[in-house]
């Protein structure tokens, strides 16, 4: 299966058919008046992907997936996001 080009949002439906078609699952997400995002999940990494309406740009966000129970850290990364 080649590689496609994405030229920005008219491009949208066939990258989420190729993504239906390798089975990769993603959330569609509108956080910008400008952009859809789609963010797929992969083993080890999230990728945010922002449809403009001429040109996409993504964010690759890498680190394990350990599941983790230290609550205190839990709430101090949210405090901290707060109060930035």
């Amino acid at each position: 299966m080649p590689d496609m080009t994405l030229n920005g949002v008219k491009d949208l439906i066939p990258f989420l058919t190729r993504l239906d078609d390798l089975r990769v699952s993603y959330t569609l997400g509108r956080f910008r008046p400008d952009t859809i995002m789609v963010t797929i999940t992969l083993v080890g990494a999230r990728v945010e992907i922002d449809f403009f309406d001429d040109h996409i740009e993504y964010s690759v966000f890498k680190g394990d997936e350990g599941v983790l129970d230290d609550q205190p850290a839990l709430f101090g990364m949210i405090r901290e996001f707060v109060e930035e």
